[in-house]
């Protein structure tokens, strides 16, 4: 029997594989420490677990760590980390994208902020015009290790300086990849994995409605829409999951999450010239949110080869912002960062940049 990759497991089936192999439960709590939180690299330097049971764990289990094969840096900060991954276990072999992005949005307290995008699939299946790495289509989805190994780089790379935020922004639709992401958010949120707060992880999806009361009742993470335009035939044709998930099934569902006090939902909303910024556009934007406890972020579009949109002007986004504000609706700027290592918004195509 082939041996499994141990970051791959959550808690509870490491708990099931002590107790077949006769030990107690809570050494699995001591061996996730000993992989996440301690980084050990082989089973034999976990030295609180007996010779034994180190010598089981090595027959039925690897322990591999990702790494980039490529880093290039931005003139910014911003560094973006190309990953090949094997196909090992019946998985294609891929390639995938994370981004360091310091200061991720200009806000209060922000200043000492890096955030570490990441992905959650290789490709994209959902086809949003406005994306790159829609046009890779879906390669496959990523593995447990495959998206918790994207941190455990991120934070090699920028020490000493210490990651704060984690974005689930990258490569692929995270709840198309819903139990993977969810046991990577277990490891990542638990004290003896990452030990990363809740509230500094953000998981976006494009509205793939019947997952998300499920993230909300199974993590206390932030959730992120992206939403991109205000009429259904304009989202369709924008982004095709509106076929399936129209903007008042998507709303209504986000008004029925039991949301905690003072917790917003964040609509993602790219900015794309004469297609979705106008004036009216914003009005729209203004009632579809009416009794939403909502954020929206302007993404300003970050151009790519072929892509077919330009950005909307500065000062257009600056007025569609105003509308939002003057309605009461709370919104910011993204400010692009990485464009020119394509790292920015959107532009994640696995593809190896100029340094």
């Amino acid at each position: 029997m082939p041996r499994r990759e141990i970051q791959d497991l959550s808690r509870g089936a490491l708990e099931a594989w002590c107790a077949a192999a006769g030990e107690p439960r809570y050494r699995a709590t001591q061996i996730l420490a000993w992989v996440h939180r301690k980084g050990a690299d082989d089973f034999a330097r976990m030295s609180n677990l007996s010779r034994s049971l180190r010598a089981r764990l090595d027959a039925d289990f690897t322990l591999d760590r990702l790494a980039p094969v490529f880093v290039a840096d931005a003139a910014d900060g911003t560094r973006k980390l190309l990953f090949h991954l094997p196909g090992e276990g019946g998985a294609r072999p891929a390639a995938i994208e994370s981004v360091l992005i310091p200061q991720f949005e200009r806000e209060a307290g922000a200043r000492d902020r890096l955030t570490l995008c990441i992905s959650s699939q290789a490709g994209c299946g959902m086809g949003c015009g406005f994306c790159a790495t829609a046009r890779m289509g879906l390669v496959r989805n990523l593995s447990p290790a495959e998206i918790v190994g994207q941190v455990r780089a991120g934070r090699a790379l920028a020490a000493p300086r210490p990651v704060t935020n984690v974005v689930f922004m990258g490569m692929g639709e995270p709840l198309a990849n819903y139990e993977a992401v969810r046991t990577a958010l277990d490891i990542l949120t638990a004290e003896w994995g990452y030990a990363i707060s809740p509230r500094r992880i953000t998981v976006s999806t494009v509205g793939l409605v019947p997952a998300i009361p499920r993230l909300i009742a199974d993590t206390r993470v932030n959730l992120a829409v992206s939403l991109s335009a205000t009429t259904d035939a304009q989202r369709a044709r924008l982004m095709p999951v509106d076929r399936r998930y129209p903007l008042r099934a998507l709303l209504d569902a986000c008004r029925a999450l039991p949301l905690p006090r003072r917790k917003r939902i964040t609509f993602e909303y790219v900015m794309l010239g004469g297609e979705n910024d106008g004036e009216a556009d914003a009005r729209r934007l203004v009632r579809l949110l009416h009794g939403l406890r909502a954020k929206v972020n302007l993404i300003p579009f970050n151009p790519f080869p072929g892509a077919g949109f330009v950005a909307s002007p500065r000062e257009r986004i600056a007025r569609f912002q105003a509308i939002l504000r003057d309605h009461g609706v709370h919104a910011t700027i993204r400010e692009s960062r990485g464009q020119d290592i394509q790292a920015a918004c959107g532009q994640l195509a696995a593809a190896r940049a100029a340094a």
